[in-house]
């Protein structure tokens, strides 16, 4: 292990430690509520927000891509709690459209289904940080507490990739997965696609994109994601500097990930601006109070719901964007996380009647 890992994991400790103070005392040194747009933030979370702020921790916009991804994968480990019980971790490669790619298969324990539901998952990261390490802790919770195997995506990243390469290996493994589910022990005909952040982009685009097809995702799964590149909703003025995900951070990740402004409007960068997202899989989308895509997010739930499609909308109000994360740092994200699972249990027990 070298220092500087040595440094993190102290760190990360020390900050662990920090946030387990008992609320009294969290809310006397985090200072008074912080309220924007109506909502107050999670006492703990604004805590949070003023350790990293003390801790002198360089903005990720103002970081190489190298050290970003290296210091994201760090903090959803560091903050991820503990590992979730799962029966086996399978690592495959399959064919990608630049060669093969990488896919995590994480299996449930006691599971005595012939055929299992499927969570297909794509991981956040503005679609340049973000691996299957990182989000390791997280597939195991979402795979432990749902009963569903989960698929997780090793999709390539920006700048190497530019756009739409996430795009093109989200749906050629998704296919994938559809040709090969039975013979994998899961059920083509119950596979949630799902993702956070970018990766809920993702998934939202792989939704569109399956309608027709002979194995369409039965739910879409987006959590805080971001619908329109263009960010320009009222919640990018509001929550766009202080809470974790920054203003400059959307305009890093922009610039790396589309070959230009033009592209914006391209609906499988923001799914928002497609022309018909009718007969789309029903969805679950979940956003953070506080949070630049909240407002997006909201406005692509609405949009579905306009086109007769089921949605199940709700907001953490309390919460910053990368809760999936800190489920072992804030006590409201292991909640959220929760609550998030059960919404996806009885979706799928619905569909199953």
């Amino acid at each position: 292990m070298s220092m500087k890992d040595v440094a993190r994991e102290v760190q990360g400790k020390i900050a662990n430690l920090a946030l387990r103070m008992p609320i009294s005392w969290v809310n006397i040194l985090a200072g008074p509520p912080v309220a924007v747009d109506g909502r107050t933030l999670d006492g703990r979370a604004q805590w949070f927000l003023k350790l990293l702020a003390h801790g002198k921790q360089p903005p990720l916009h103002t970081m190489s891509v190298v050290d970003a991804r290296e210091e994201y994968d760090a903090f959803m480990q560091l903050l991820g709690g503990r590992p979730a019980p799962v029966s086996e971790i399978v690592d495959r490669a399959l064919p990608g459209p630049a060669g093969p790619m990488r896919v995590r298969i994480y299996w449930p324990a006691g599971t005595v289904a012939r055929l299992l539901p499927t969570i297909f998952y794509l991981h956040g990261g503005g679609w340049v940080i973000g691996s299957l390490e990182g989000y390791d802790l997280a597939c195991r919770y979402f795979c432990a507490r749902s009963g569903c195997a989960v698929v997780a995506i090793d999709y390539r990243l920006a700048p190497e990739h530019k756009f739409p390469a996430a795009v093109d290996d989200a749906l050629a493994s998704y296919r994938w997965l559809a040709d090969q589910a039975v013979s994998l022990g899961l059920d083509p005909d119950r596979v949630v696609v799902a993702g956070d952040s970018a990766g809920g982009t993702l998934a939202a685009v792989v939704a569109q994109a399956m309608r027709g097809e002979p194995h369409p995702p039965c739910l879409q799964w987006l959590i805080y994601p971001a619908t329109d590149m263009a960010g320009t909703s009222a919640s990018h003025r509001s929550c766009g500097e202080g809470f974790l995900l920054t203003e400059a951070d959307m305009t890093w990740f922009r610039t790396h990930y589309l070959n230009g402004n033009s592209e914006i409007d391209d609906p499988r960068a923001s799914p928002l601006r497609a022309a018909d997202v009718g007969g789309v899989a029903p969805a679950l989308i979940f956003t953070a109070g506080f949070d630049p895509l909240r407002d997006e997010g909201q406005a692509y739930a609405e949009r579905l719901q306009s086109a007769g499609v089921k949605v199940v909308h709700r907001e953490f109000e309390t919460l910053i964007h990368g809760f999936v994360g800190m489920r072992g740092a804030l006590h409201a994200a292991a909640r959220a996380m929760d609550d998030m699972v059960a919404g996806l249990r009885h979706e799928l027990a619905q569909l199953g009647r």
